[in-house]
């Protein structure tokens, strides 16, 4: 068997960012009880490698006494959160990914220009709610061209689309030209809201696919962005599957011969999982692996507000952490001694 390993695959630089966030402030307060507003990210590993030290995950601020500290996770949240926090006396530190928050701050921008905002994505995405709750009025989520006839349009020469960071672009697409063909004057946001890891992975899922029986996917199935990898690759004719780790593979996918297989991973599965599933692949049928750097990331982010007003008061430099995504590398110690190949990579990303 060949497996072909795509970068970039795995951590995000928002993602690294949320979790980075999570481990800074369990360090800044030692001792204390440290409460994540929802899943930090949509990963099952990483949310039970937080709950062993000590997190506790909430689904409403109810949950968390007064006075304590909270982490709003990655997806982002609401105005009413926010203004729930405060009334409880929460240490609130916000570790929404820059992405999303730009997204929120488009809705409010374009809702207070007195559009009414047709929001792309699925209405049960924790990513949605928090970006529908910023202008709930002028909002209406779309997830599919039937929804279309549906809406209530008050001035179609006063609309604008924005998108769920983590859509299939694919799929994307055609609800937004369904939209441009319903409405022709729909206003489009100044750059893709579709994150630029998202965008990458499909599209090295896209470029090497094609060449591979099947594709891996290393991902939640509660991860948007996991999901889409799985559809981009049925899309163009290659069938793929979706696991949390190397326990939920199913042999028999293999009995048919498959002797080339793409393996990725969504933008909240951590390295380990993946070369576990790489590991074991090459031990039950032997083989070599290949890393396909299809483009190199340089995406970084700065802590959040809060958060870096803590550290200075603690006598730590915020400048000091920048969070951003670092390329997987196949070593040893992750890999085990396997034949390999390295690609060289491709300068900058294509979004």
């Amino acid at each position: 068997m060949h497996l072909i390993l795509v970068n970039p695959r795995g951590f995000c630089a928002g993602v690294r960012m949320a979790i980075d966030v999570v481990d800074q402030v369990i360090g800044l307060f030692p001792g204390e009880r440290v409460y994540v507003y929802h899943e930090i990210v949509h990963n099952k590993h990483v949310v039970d490698r937080f709950i062993r030290k000590g997190v506790t995950f909430v689904e409403s601020l109810d949950e968390v006494p007064k006075g304590s500290i909270v982490v709003f996770s990655a997806h982002g949240i609401s105005p009413a959160v926010r203004a729930e926090a405060r009334s409880r006396g929460l240490t609130a530190i916000d570790a929404t990914c820059p992405l999303v928050t730009k997204v929120h701050a488009e809705a409010v921008r374009y809702a207070r220009q007195g559009y009414q905002i047709l929001l792309v994505g699925h209405k049960d995405h924790q990513e949605v709610i928090g970006t529908l709750g910023e202008a709930p009025d002028a909002t209406q989520v779309v997830e599919s061209p039937e929804d279309i006839p549906h809406l209530q349009i008050s001035d179609a020469s006063k609309l604008v689309y924005l998108t769920q960071t983590t859509l299939s672009t694919d799929d994307a697409t055609v609800i937004i030209n369904a939209l441009k063909a319903a409405f022709p004057n729909i206003k489009e946001p100044p750059s893709s809201d579709i994150c630029y890891a998202t965008t990458n992975r499909q599209h090295a899922v896209r470029t090497v696919g094609p060449e591979c029986d099947a594709t891996l996917v290393i991902g939640s199935k509660n991860s948007s962005n996991s999901v889409r990898l799985t559809e981009i690759s049925r899309n163009i004719g290659v069938q793929a599957y979706l696991i949390d780790d190397v326990s939920e593979i199913d042999w028999s996918w293999f009995a048919t011969g498959q002797e080339r297989v793409l393996v990725t991973a969504g933008a909240s599965a951590p390295e380990d999982l993946v070369a576990e599933v790489c590991r074991t692949l090459l031990e039950r049928f032997g083989g070599s692996i290949e890393q396909r750097n299809i483009f190199d990331e340089d995406i970084e982010f700065a802590p959040p507000g809060a958060l870096r007003k803590i550290m200075e008061t603690r006598g730590i430099d915020p400048e000091s952490y920048r969070f951003r995504a670092e390329t997987p590398v196949i070593t040893p110690e992750l890999y085990g001694a396997v034949p390999m190949t390295i690609s060289a990579p491709r300068c900058g990303s294509p979004a």
